[in-house]
This record gives C-alpha cells, sequence and structure tokens, in this order.
C-alpha cells in the first residue's frame, strides 16, 4: 500500500510539472517581431534560390528558421484565454436575428459590436503568428527537400574505379601526405622551442598519464574479469548473471579511459598540430568502436553456451563470432581515423576510392561472416514438422540482410559507387552493433528482474522485461534512423510534426495532451483502487451490511472512481469533447448494433449491483443450472455448481430471465420427501412414524409445523409427502438424506412394507396373506421363467376370488 501511494504521488508530482511546463514556456517566450522575420524570410528564400549556398550555410540557415517556426508556434495561443471569454460573451448575447438583423434592440446590438471587435484584435496576433509558422515551416521543407537532392546525387556519383591502377598513385599520395604531414607538425612545433619548455613543466604527468594508460590499456580488461569473478563469487545464483553482465562493461570503460589519458598525455607534449589534434579528438570514438565491438562479440558469441543463450552455435563457430565482431570494431575504428587523416589535396575522387575501398571491402566481409553465422543459428534451430519461433525467424531475416548488404557493397565500391557503398557497409556494421547492445539491454533487463523478484524460471518471457524490452525498441529506432542516414534535423522535424498532434473531429490531439491525460487518469485510478481497498478492508467490515452488499459497494466505488477519473483526465488535458459529438453520433450507430449483446449485459450488471436481487454467496437456479454465486462483473456472473465446476452466466438472463434464488432473503427453505408404501399399510400409523421423524430433525422448523400428506393412490402403490421447512436451505441435501435413514428403520420396525420389483411375478405362490412377506423371503418359481422375462410390481393385496359368471339366459325359440 505504501508503495503504491508513493508511486500515486510521483505520478502526481510528474502531473503537476506536465501542467506548469506550458504556462512557464508561455510565460517566458517574448512576442514575435514581424518586422525583423520579414526580412530573415526573404534572406532563407533568396539563399534556397541559390544552388552555390553550401550544405553548412543551409544547416546553419534551417536552424535559425526552426527557432522562429517554435516562437511562431508558442504565440498561436496568445490571448486564448480572453479569445475564449469575449467568445462566451457573444454567445450570452443570444444568435443575431435571422429575419430582421435592425430588431435587435440598440443595447444587444451595440455590446455585440463591441464585443466582436475586441475579438478581432486578440486574434489578430495568432493569426498573424499562424501564417508566419506556415511561412517559416514551408521555407524548412524547401531546405531538406534540396538538401536530400544533394545527398542523393552524392549517392548516385560514379568515382574512379579503385581497381584502375591508374588510380592507386594517388591513394598512395594521399596517404603518404597524410603522414607527412602530421611529422612535419611535429618537427615544426619542435623546431619552435616552446615544446621543450611545456615537456620540461608538464613531464611528471605526461608520464603518470602515459604510465596509467599503457596499464589501462593492457591490463584494464583482466582487472575486471578477476573483479567480477570476486563479486560474483559472494551472491545469490540468481545475482550472479547479472552482476557479471554489469561488471563485464568495465572491459570497455577501462580501456577507454586508457585512451582518454593517452590522449591527455600527447596534448600536454605541446607536438601536436591541426592534424594531430583531429586525429586525438576522434580516437576516443575509435577506441570505443573497438572495444565495444569485443565485448558485443564476446556476449553474443559467448564462450561457454547455455540454453538460454541467443545464438546456438558450436564452440569453433562462437569463437569466429568473436573474432568477426571485434574485427569489425577496428575496421570502424580505422575509418573514423580515415575520415579525419587522410585528406587529398589533389585528385580527390580517386584517392578516395583506392584508400576507402580496402576498409569497405573488409568491413563487407565481417558483416557477409556474422550474417552466416546468423543463418546458422536458424539452421540449427529449424526442425522437421515444427515452426520456427518468432526470434528465429528475426534473427534469419537480419542474417539474410548482412549476407545482401556485406556482397553488394564492396561490389559496388568496386566499379566506382564508393558513397553509396559507404551508406551500405557501415550502416550494416552499426546496426548490427545496436542489436547487439539491444540484445544484451533485454538479457540484463531479464536478470535483474529475476534477482529482484527471486523468478529465474521465465523471467526473460515475464511481462515486465518484454515491455522493457520493447520500450528499448522503440526508444532505438530514431538510432537506426540516424545510422542509415537520416539527419538530426530530420528527426527534429519529426517530432514537431508528431507533436502538433492529430485532428479528431475538430479536437487536436497531442503527445503532450496525450500523456498529460494517461498520467492523470492514473492517478485517478490509483486513487480509486486505494479508495476501494480501504472500504473493503477498513470500513465496510465494521458496518451491518453483508458481503454481498459490501462487494457491491466496492465495486460501484470502483466504476464510479473510473468514470470521474476519465472525466477529469480528458477536462484537465484540455481535450474539446463537444467537437467529437458527431464522430461519437456515428460511432454510437455501430456500438448498437455491433455490441448490442455486451451493452445490454454491462447495464445488467449494473442493475445487479444496484438492486441486488442475487449476490455473491447465494444459492440460485437459472437457466437449469444450479449453485453459488461466487463473483459478479461487470459483464457476466460466475456460478460455481455443486460439482466443483464454473459456469460463466451472462448478466442479462439474470436480469431478464426467470431466477430462483434460495437464499436471497433469508436461509429457510422447505423440503417435501415423497414416500411409497404398499397397499394394506395402516396409512394412520405411517403419517404418524413421518411426523415423529419430521420433528425429530434439529433443522426443521416446529412453526409452522411440519405435515405428513396423504397425496394419492397410486396404481401400485400408496403415496405420502412429508413437507418440512428448514431453518438452513444449504443443508437440504444433508436433512433429505438423514429422514430417508430414519424412515426405512423406523418403517422396518413398525411393519409398514414398500413396494417393490421382482422378475417374472407369475412364478410367484401366495403365502397367506401377502405374497411379500415382511422379512423379504419370497420362493423361487416352480417352473423355467419364459425365455422373455418382463418386470412388474407386487405389492401386498390379499387374494380376491373371482365372482362365478353368471348363467346364460335359454335363447328364444324362433
Amino acid at each position: 500500500m505504501a508503495r503504491r501511494a508513493c508511486l500515486i504521488g510521483l505520478a502526481g508530482i510528474l502531473a503537476a510539472l506536465l501542467w506548469l511546463m506550458p504556462q512557464v514556456a508561455s510565460a517566458q517566450t517574448p512576442p514575435p517581431d514581424f518586422d525583423e522575420w520579414a526580412l530573415a524570410a526573404e534572406r532563407a528564400a533568396s539563399a534556397i534560390d541559390d544552388r552555390r549556398t553550401t550544405d553548412l550555410a543551409l544547416e546553419q540557415l534551417r536552424a535559425q528558421l526552426a527557432t522562429w517556426r517554435t516562437t511562431f508556434q508558442d504565440s498561436q495561443t496568445e490571448n486564448a484565454s480572453q479569445i475564449e471569454k469575449v467568445r462566451s460573451q457573444i454567445d450570452a448575447l443570444g444568435p443575431v436575428p435571422a429575419t430582421d438583423a435592425a430588431a435587435e434592440p440598440p443595447q444587444i446590438a451595440k455590446r455585440r459590436s463591441e464585443l466582436t471587435r475586441a475579438l478581432g484584435l486578440l486574434q489578430a496576433p495568432g493569426l498573424e503568428a499562424d501564417e508566419a509558422y506556415r511561412n517559416a515551416d514551408g521555407l524548412i521543407a524547401d531546405i531538406d527537400r534540396m538538401t536530400r537532392d544533394r545527398q542523393a546525387d552524392a549517392l548516385m556519383t560514379v568515382w574512379p574505379a579503385p581497381f584502375n591502377p591508374a588510380n592507386w598513385p594517388a591513394g598512395l599520395a594521399a596517404l603518404s601526405q597524410a603522414l607527412v604531414r602530421l611529422a612535419t607538425e611535429v618537427s615544426d612545433a619542435w623546431a619552435t622551442g616552446v615544446p621543450k619548455i611545456v615537456l620540461g613543466a608538464n613531464l611528471p604527468a605526461i608520464l603518470a598519464y602515459l604510465a596509467a594508460a599503457l596499464l589501462l590499456l593492457n591490463r584494464g580488461r583482466r582487472w575486471m574479469e578477476r573483479l567480477a569473478l570476486r563479486l560474483i563469487g559472494n551472491t545469490t545464483v540468481h545475482g550472479r548473471s547479472a552482476y557479471g553482465l554489469l561488471m563485464s562493461l568495465g572491459q570497455v570503460l577501462l580501456p577507454l579511459a586508457g585512451v582518454y589519458l593517452l590522449v591527455a598525455a600527447l596534448r600536454l607534449t605541446g607536438l601536436i598540430g591541426l592534424s594531430g589534434n583531429a586525429v586525438l579528438d576522434v580516437l576516443p570514438q575509435a577506441g570505443l568502436a573497438l572495444f565495444a565491438g569485443r565485448w558485443l562479440g564476446i556476449q553474443v558469441f559467448p564462450k561457454g553456451a547455455t540454453p538460454d543463450t541467443l545464438l546456438q552455435l558450436p564452440p569453433e563457430r562462437r569463437a569466429e563470432g568473436r573474432f568477426h565482431a571485434a574485427a569489425l570494431g577496428g575496421v570502424l575504428a580505422l575509418d573514423m581515423v580515415r575520415q579525419v587523416l587522410v585528406v587529398p589535396t589533389t585528385n580527390v575522387e580517386a584517392a578516395n576510392a583506392v584508400v576507402q575501398f580496402p576498409i569497405l571491402a573488409l568491413a563487407g566481409l565481417l558483416v557477409f561472416r556474422l550474417g552466416q553465422l546468423l543463418r546458422l543459428h536458424v539452421a540449427s534451430e529449424d526442425v522437421p514438422g515444427e515452426a520456427i519461433n518468432y526470434r528465429s525467424r528475426v534473427i534469419g531475416l537480419i542474417g539474410q540482410a548482412a549476407i545482401v548488404l556485406g556482397i553488394a557493397g564492396p561490389l559496388i565500391s568496386a566499379v566506382g559507387y564508393i558513397a553509396a557503398a559507404q551508406a551500405f557497409v557501415v550502416p550494416a556494421a552499426l546496426s548490427l552493433a545496436l542489436i547487439a547492445a539491444l540484445i544484451v539491454a533485454q538479457r540484463l533487463v531479464s536478470e535483474v528482474y529475476a534477482l529482484v523478484t527471486g523468478a529465474a524460471d521465465g523471467a526473460r518471457e515475464a511481462l515486465v522485461p518484454v515491455l522493457v524490452a520493447f520500450g528499448l525498441t522503440v526508444a532505438s529506432l530514431p538510432l537506426f534512423a540516424m545510422i542509415w542516414g537520416a539527419r538530426a534535423t530530420d528527426l527534429v522535424e519529426i517530432w514537431v510534426q508528431v507533436n502538433q498532434g492529430m485532428s479528431l473531429g475538430g479536437a487536436r490531439i497531442s503527445p503532450i495532451v496525450l500523456v498529460k491525460f494517461l498520467v492523470l487518469f492514473a492517478i485517478g485510478y490509483g486513487l480509486t483502487r486505494l479508495f476501494q481497498g480501504a472500504l473493503r478492508v477498513t470500513i465496510l467490515p465494521k458496518t451491518g451490511i453483508d458481503k454481498g452488499g459490501q462487494n457491491a459497494l466496492v465495486s460501484g466505488t470502483g466504476y464510479i472512481g473510473i468514470f470521474l477519473a476519465a472525466l477529469i483526465a480528458i477536462t484537465a488535458a484540455g481535450i474539446d469533447l463537444s467537437s467529437l459529438a458527431i464522430v461519437a453520433g456515428a460511432l454510437s450507430v455501430g456500438i448498437g448494433f455491433g455490441l448490442q449483446n455486451i451493452v445490454s449485459n454491462f447495464v445488467s450488471g449494473i442493475i445487479l449491483l444496484v438492486e441486488r436481487p442475487v449476490s455473491e454467496g447465494d444459492w440460485i437456479e437459472v437457466r437449469g443450472v444450479t449453485g453459488i454465486v461466487r463473483s459478479i462483473s461487470v459483464r457476466s456472473t460466475r456460478i460455481e455448481t455443486f460439482d466443483r465446476t464454473d459456469v460463466i452466466v451472462p448478466n442479462a438472463d439474470l436480469v431478464s430471465g426467470m431466477v430462483t434464488n434460495w437464499t436471497r432473503f433469508n436461509l429457510n427453505g422447505r423440503l417435501i420427501v415423497p414416500v411409497a408404501v404398499a397397499y394394506g399399510s395402516d396409512t394412520r400409523l405411517v403419517e404418524k412414524v413421518l411426523l415423529d421423524i419430521a420433528e425429530a430433525q434439529p433443522l426443521v422448523v416446529l412453526n409452522p409445523p411440519p405435515t405428513a400428506n396423504f397425496v394419492t393412490i397410486g396404481a401400485d402403490s400408496l403415496m405420502f409427502e412429508l413437507r418440512v421447512i428448514l431453518r438452513d436451505v444449504n443443508f437440504k441435501p444433508d436433512v433429505q438424506s438423514a429422514i430417508n435413514h430414519a424412515i426405512a428403520e423406523r418403517f422396518e420396525a413398525a411393519g409398514i412394507l414398500f413396494p417393490f420389483w421382482v422378475r417374472n411375478p407369475d412364478g410367484l405362490t401366495a403365502i397367506g396373506r401377502y405374497v411379500a412377506h415382511r422379512d423379504g423371503v419370497v420362493p423361487e418359481p416352480a417352473a423355467e421363467p419364459p425365455p422373455a422375462p418382463r418386470m412388474a410390481m407386487v405389492w401386498a393385496k390379499p387374494a380376491r376370488p373371482r365372482r362365478p359368471r353368471p348363467a346364460r339366459k335359454p335363447e328364444r325359440p324362433a
């Protein structure tokens, strides 16, 4: 309960922040200067029309236009409260007379004119801001379209073929020039004499940084392995995997820290020039690619495989996968250094083609081999006669795409499409790395969930880890988009468009509004559940309300609370439901026809909770189903039969049908026990015995007294009915069984006989007065029974002599 209250409190704080953010932003946003905007828009249009405008200039211009657009978007809601107030005042004046406007009273006409003029003045800034917003948005769209066209042209540019030996000197010259440039910068800096003074002052720090960097680069990984083994040894079985996975991140962080120390040591020397500083700037990123590739290879292709390992491969294939992953990280690191180091001065395209082709070919080969390993895993999972699971199918698709891109990239780069190959191979490698990181993150979430809950079995397939993994996948989509060429400005533009929301029946729904609605509804739902718990546990047990009434109050409180939470959340989020009236009216027709049974059951459930003709714990009979009501939900009622089976009955059957409730208002109930005795029995004695038996039962009510009725004289027996009222009808079967036992015992003692069935009564002989003696002994028939025996009822009945037939009268003479 306390944890739930804390969560609700945090949600309330988040809701307050969401509520205050728009007000604070609007209060701090200055009004736009439309004169300055007119000049900025004119300059932007001129730059867009000029084809000589560089990509960098376009990006800077786009950033300025995006700032203006944000300002105009915030200004569109200026004077919103005053506008709403004036509109309500105009509505209060009533509509203008349709036939003759002059018939309106002068005071009302004057007031209407004043309010209409004030409304126009209040709406003017918002309308002007809306027009400027659309202009800025159009200019930004033009810049984005121009940038995409330039990118497409660059991808389709054919460079000199790297296989042509005539282009090799340009590539070698570019590499040699890069190395010579680094050496020249160092020698020129040393010749100035300044580095000597800097080295003398920074030598201790440089040596310390270099020593630490070498230790971390050389021994950092092994230190983390030993530390992880030492810490994991003191944890439980559930925590070893989670702690081991977290500690393994040190195999990336410690060597990366060594790279940063190495860069710091080199900068302290004072010998690094412009080219060297560019290399040092990119060196940490290259180190991260190298170390992360090696770490991801170890996680995806572990040395020791378990049944939970994602890729089921033989040991030699897993070792191959670890090598390919580490090598691919090294190739990506080398490409990062190449981009800042190799800046050819002559024959740019030929030099780039020669220098980039080996890197692209090697990266394509590694991507191809990794794709083959993924396909090999799918082949190992393919069992004849069984369908491949969803995860294996996804892995197979990823492997197939990696194989295609790994082959296509080097092939098109060989014929000169270097930019297109770069756009295929490098994003494919980065995508594989990001997919591997998502897999490791999902496994970490599963291990942490198993550690927290203690449920190691099935933790990976539990709901919480699956939802978190889905959230991580959705959050990674922008990263995948940027990997495959999307710019950050493109993602920002998508977010701006999404943030504007969509129009539904005149109401605009944006992500902020949706989040605000969800948070407020979650708070209301949580408060409703808290209040229900307080009612169920604390308040209602102290009242005299029966259990069924308590459950009805708790359920009704829940429905009312959820309805109020939704209503308050919709109102507070600013969603105008009046504009959705037409849409709701159209949907109600479909709901009326398609969901009429569900709606009928829902309304019936509300009636059951309010009128309470049936409550939980009642013994009812409906549509031939007899049992105890266990729960009443909003759509159906669950009845537990006496066979211990659950029957789900729609609520409409309980409201519109005939229902027998044995225990609704009291537990008293009538029990009728039919009794048949043989002919010749003393009926008064039978009646007396039955009444004595009934009065001896402790659950039989004596007021009204039990009755024993002689109901009918049947063809083969005398029929009696013993009718009693029980204090608790729930014990009806037990009382009936006890009465039947008592009847059998008392009738035997009193000599009262029951009718019974015998086979082949034709062979029986009358002995004494009764054929069936009181001790039940019946003589065997003298002759064999006929081939087709028949069943007949023989009862105690005296032999009746046959009347002599009267003599026939003599016939009259003719």
